[in-house]
């Protein structure tokens, strides 16, 4: 059976077959994750647990453990989890022998990371796991994955439409491949802090210092919800590539409830006509907000992509508007 595409988007499973190189880090641990019922489980220790042998975590559920060992990949993903090595597992890491009387669910996980060198080919492209697998401390691929599939979904639909060139989709890549690598390193960070090694913890002490300051914490909190990450767009107003802002405005909406049509949003915040009158051939994709912001803004103008990333700002005037419309939509 075969059928014919005009773009494939791969979401997960290996690559290597559509031309892409997927270079990186070879896995170091073996971990479990497991839903059970089991007796002797009242010996274990409460929340995350850092041993000489590994790292366990029981709860908050009941009956969910996770066990992380520093000797290796595990030999085989693809055998279901028995409750025989769940059990050696944790007694390898705890040193407590429970008895896994019923496996509700139970996986194995590992720190493989890797990266495509390029989210395209051709008319072949890559999002989430297919484009970087890393280990699943902290939930992050899910961020990272969505992150992927919004920047490209609003491309794709542009240029399969006719609406812009196929260029559009080159800048998938750039602004989603450095994300991908940070988000990578910091995986592989969480690991290195893990190990059970004296220098291991030294490093696993210092970050604790660092968490506990209001800088620290919020520093990681906004890097790790990408809140804090920024496409560069080649401009050099520092709210463009990032988020937009949530502006409440003072007819009693806020932006974010203009950007649930799925377009970009081009909003006047000082009512100035040569704005809309140079997004006017663009209305087709453009919904352009004229609204006084609540409170003192520095901004007159800021158009948002479909994405939520800004695409330009001003404080006043509408120098490089035109040109944004352009690079991003398209000519009209």
């Amino acid at each position: 059976m075969s059928e014919t595409f005009d773009v494939l988007v791969a979401g997960a499973g290996p690559v290597g077959l559509a031309g892409f190189d997927f270079p990186g880090v070879d896995p170091l641990i073996t971990g479990h994750q497991a839903m059970v019922e089991m007796r002797g489980g009242e010996a274990l220790r409460g929340g995350w647990n850092c041993t000489d042998t590994g790292i366990y975590v029981h709860g908050p559920m009941p009956g969910r453990i996770l066990t992380v060992q520093f000797d290796g990949p595990p030999a085989d993903r693809t055998t279901p989890v028995t409750a025989t090595e769940l059990e050696d597992a944790l007694h390898a890491v705890s040193g407590v022998r429970v008895q896994v009387t019923a496996v509700r669910s139970a996986t194995r996980f590992t720190d493989n990371t890797r990266q495509s060198t390029d989210y395209r080919t051709g008319r072949v492209l890559l999002a989430g796991d297919a484009a970087h697998v890393h280990s699943p401390f902290g939930g992050q691929g899910l961020n990272l994955g969505v992150g992927d599939a919004v920047n490209l979904g609003w491309k794709l639909a542009a240029v399969s439409t006719g609406r812009a060139p196929a260029e559009l989709l080159d800048t998938y890549t750039t602004e989603r491949h450095p994300i991908g690598q940070w988000v990578l390193e910091w995986s592989r960070a969480q690991v290195a802090i893990m190990r059970t090694d004296p220098h291991s913890r030294a490093m696993r002490a210092v970050t604790e210092q660092l968490l506990a300051t209001r800088d620290g914490a919020t520093g990681i909190v906004k890097r790790i919800s990408g809140i804090a990450h920024r496409y560069d767009l080649g401009d050099t107003h520092r709210l463009v590539g990032r988020s937009a802002p949530d502006i409440a405005l003072a007819d009693g909406t806020r932006l974010a409830e203009h950007c649930t049509r799925g377009g970009a949003v081009l909003l006047d915040l000082a009512d100035t006509p040569a704005l809309r009158e140079i997004a006017a051939p663009w209305q087709r994709d453009i919904l352009v907000v004229t609204a006084k912001p609540v409170a003192p803004h520095e901004l007159s103008g800021m158009l948002v992509r479909p994405d939520g990333i800004v695409a330009w700002a001003a404080p006043e005037g509408v120098t490089g508007l035109r040109e944004a419309l352009t690079r991003w939509f398209g000519t009209p």
